[in-house]
């Protein structure tokens, strides 16, 4: 017998505050002179181009850094420059030297990104702070408004040999930057620009529809077509009974009843599953709609971040937004476990939405039937069913319920549904 699944209707939708039109009013792209900081100072004049918005470009130094492996060569040096006389002499040449030179390198990429700048009549404004790469990044964002931060995936320190790249990686500093910002981050992978498809991750929370919200916002100004997918895993509960039957004891086996949670999840919670995710692409398609744009839907199986990123690799985007967290996250969570995932694994540029977008209200209540009193009997047996589908099962009974067109739900009718559910 087909199995009952439940179908929540879409809920109401509340958009956080716009800024205003000119949404992406500042944007800072951190430099260092590989590939891949051009490739972000590109995406980063690209948007400023369609927003208005004014570049601050950053690079830091470290010439405390430089002068405190300087001391620690100094035991090896020749006798003669260990005089103390010479080796003050040579530590403030050394210093002086550093300081000037790598503060000079700094000024150069800024200089090459300002002239960009000024080329496209963009505002520019240079920053070059002395200290950890990372840790001045931080310091610098958390003391101005930028609405959106763009990084390359990797920067100088990456591995080449033979003409090949080695690491696959996330350089450090833009890791970093993922795990200890609450801004928007674009993080570049590649020299394609931001056009083509953008492919947004959606999972019912607040981040994952603040995500599609960013997302839509620059595909209306670069004219990319936007794509929302949701991805459920079919698979995880066969998993994990498969795994019990193997560390169960025999009075355990009985009192969890693993074949009729089985039974359950096959019959029911996967299924409901696939439903709400489908509920979560009907409110992004409403979303967009209220925006005035038209997107396409997905719904993925399999685990989040594996069925994402094959879909990624098949369709090819150019970019991928996710929220920095998702669903489940808690309030000291960095970044969420797929989002950390894709970004270290997608090959596409990584949108990471630090902002939010509440789903609000029950179901309207003409699209959902009144409930049905239940006997205490009928009540006893729910309580056997586990509490994290307990409010599914019930609504599916009363659905059985409905269907006999019966008024109330009695301990018969429980036993009644739950053969059904078995076939």
């Amino acid at each position: 017998m087909t199995p009952v699944i439940l179908r929540r209707p879409p809920r109401a939708l509340r958009m956080a505050p716009m800024a205003d039109d000119a949404m992406l009013r500042s944007i800072l792209v951190a430099v260092d002179g590989s590939a891949y900081s051009g490739w972000a100072a590109d995406a980063a004049l690209a948007l400023a181009a369609d927003f208005g918005a004014r570049i601050t470009g950053i690079h830091v130094y470290a010439a405390r850094l430089h002068e405190r492996r300087f001391r620690d060569m100094e035991p090896g040096l020749p006798e003669e420059y260990r005089e103390p006389a010479v080796l003050a002499r040579q530590r403030e040449v050394h210093g002086t030297l550093i300081e000037k030179g790598l503060r000079l390198i700094s000024d150069s990429y800024l200089g090459a990104l300002e002239r960009r700048c000024l080329d496209a009549g963009i505002a520019f404004t240079g920053k070059t702070p002395e200290g950890k790469n990372y840790a001045e990044l931080v310091r610098d964002i958390a003391q101005d408004a930028y609405d959106l931060l763009v990084v390359g995936a990797r920067g100088t320190g990456e591995v080449w040999r033979r003409g090949e790249r080695r690491d696959h990686v996330l350089g450090s500093v833009c890791e970093r930057l993922a795990r200890r910002v609450r801004r928007d981050l674009l993080v570049v992978k590649d020299a394609r620009s931001l056009a083509g498809t953008f492919v947004v991750g959606v999972d019912g929370s607040a981040r994952g529809f603040g995500a599609l919200r960013l997302a839509l916002a620059l595909a209306a100004r670069t004219g990319a077509r936007v794509q929302a997918v949701a991805a459920y895993d079919p698979f995880l509960h066969k998993t994990v009974f498969t795994q019990l039957e193997h560390v169960l004891t025999e009075d355990a086996r009985r009192v969890f009843d693993s074949e009729a949670q089985r039974r359950l999840h096959d019959e029911l919670v996967d299924g409901g599953i696939a439903r709400l995710y489908e509920g979560h692409l009907e409110e992004a398609r409403r979303l967009a709609a209220g925006m005035g744009a038209e997107i396409e839907t997905r719904l993925l199986a399999g685990r989040a971040w594996e069925a994402m990123l094959r879909h990624v690799a098949e369709s090819r985007p150019a970019l991928l937004a996710l929220g920095r967290t998702g669903l489940h996250a808690d309030e000291g969570l960095d970044i969420g476990g797929n989002a950390e995932t894709l970004l270290r694994l997608a090959p596409c540029h990584v949108l990471l939405a630090a902002g939010t977008l509440e789903a609000l209200g029950p179901p309207a209540a003409s699209e959902v039937p009144d409930a049905l009193p239940w006997t205490e009997e009928a009540l006893a047996r729910l309580e056997r069913v586990p509490e994290f589908v307990r409010g599914m099962v019930r609504r599916a009974v009363e659905a059985h319920a409905r269907r006999r067109g019966l008024a109330a739900v009695d301990a018969r009718v429980v036993e009644e549904a739950r053969a059904t559910f078995r076939g």
